[in-house]
């Protein structure tokens, strides 16, 4: 059997579409028409106060790529709040059929990004990881790994995904392992993964499976020589105050001289990420990042040969964006003039069916991190 997966083949070929996508198709190739168009992928047309990052320009490039368009696009990594993030422009059967899958690429990358960057800024000094792939569909692994570390998270969990984005996956050890040596048998548990994984896998002891948390730490450090950290994943119906247990065990390790970082994980969110970043060292971030709702973008023909055209309640004429010096976003037309000091945001991505950008994850990353500061964006929130 085999599994429930469209092929990359078919989203390439355009049909991973709509089906009206389709009959519009046959309607305009019969009535032989394909007019010039211009066409841009907004959720907002004017700036609201809700900021979002944008990821999955990368698959949306390699989409529209070999296409008799051009297309320009924000920055990965970008901050944005209203107006267009990518534009289209040449013969509207070229894009067609492919408007379903372009706007599944940017839609469910940004809703996953922008969590992830809510998380990272909750806690700024702490390290913070992506292990969230268990809450989706395997098929799309890499894409959320991939916008976690655009967000500017410090590392991933799938194996897979890691090998598609040639990032190294990182991780050590889940209950299962310390329950496959019995009950009372941690010691054994903690010291075969020593002995076992490779020399670079950091020695990371999870303790919180059968006994008290604090305890299981101290037993953990005595089994093992070189312990880095330990991890806490106390199941939520058993955790109580979980940011009094970290308390308590810091000051455990503390009052026996033991140098030891504390790795929480388990439900987490952004805001237990800034109640808990003063007592652990950091964070395993699963569904609140996965899981994040995709952000409603729309594809919208804005001028059809040569002429402005829209749709009722929607901004006709070619759009540029800028980020203003004060952290602003502002939306016009892009044959007027721009904000005073205002930075074009939409730059050349395709040009003549051929791609003119790099797509460097720690390039996206360093841009959403310094947009996020610049506009303040997770700021206590």
């Amino acid at each position: 059997m085999e599994f429930d997966i469209v092929s990359p083949e078919a989203i390439a070929d355009g049909r991973a579409t709509d089906a009206y996508f389709d009959r519009t198709v046959e309607t305009l190739s019969h009535a032989d028409r394909n007019p010039q168009v211009v066409a841009e992928v907004t959720a907002d047309q004017f700036p609201t106060g809700e900021w979002h990052l944008l990821a999955g320009l990368k698959d949306a490039a390699a989409l529209l790529e070999g296409r008799a368009v051009d297309v320009s696009a924000l920055r990965e990594g970008r901050l944005f709040d209203g107006g267009p993030v990518l534009r289209v422009e040449g013969p509207y059967l070229e894009c067609c059929r492919l408007e379903t899958a372009l706007l599944g690429f940017l839609s469910h990358a940004t809703g996953v990004a922008t969590k992830a960057l809510r998380a990272r800024r909750a806690a700024p000094d702490s390290t913070v990881l992506s292990f969230g792939t268990r809450h989706v569909h395997p098929s799309i692994a890499a894409m959320v790994e991939r916008a976690a570390l655009v967000a500017g998270l410090d590392g991933v969990s799938n194996v897979a995904a890691g090998e598609v984005l040639g990032h190294e996956a990182g991780g050590t050890m889940p209950h299962a392992l310390i329950i496959c040596f019995g009950r009372g048998n941690q010691e054994a548990a903690w010291q075969a993964f020593d002995e076992a994984v490779a020399e670079d896998v950091p020695r990371v002891a999870l303790c919180d499976t059968y006994d008290d948390e604090v305890e299981e730490v101290l037993r953990a450090v005595e089994a093992v020589e070189d312990l880095e950290s330990v991890r806490i994943d106390t199941t939520g119906s058993r955790r109580g105050e979980f940011k009094h247990i970290l308390r308590e065990l810091r000051w455990k390790l503390e009052t026996r001289e033991t140098e030891l970082d504390i790795f929480a994980s388990g439900g987490l969110t952004a805001e237990t990420l800034r109640e808990l970043r003063d007592v652990a060292d950091g964070f395993g971030v699963g569904s609140y990042v996965s899981n994040a709702d995709p952000l409603d973008f729309a594809l919208d023909i804005i001028e059809v040969d040569g002429e402005p055209a829209a749709k009722r309640g929607k901004l006709d004429g070619t759009k540029q964006v800028y980020r203003t010096p004060d952290g602003g976003h502002h939306v016009g037309l892009a044959d007027r003039p721009g904000p005073a000091n205002g930075e074009p945001l939409l730059e050349p991505l395709i040009q003549d069916g051929r791609v003119v950008r790099e797509f460097g994850i720690d390039a996206a990353s360093e841009r959403a991190l310094a947009d996020a500061a610049r506009v303040g964006f997770g700021d206590g929130k």
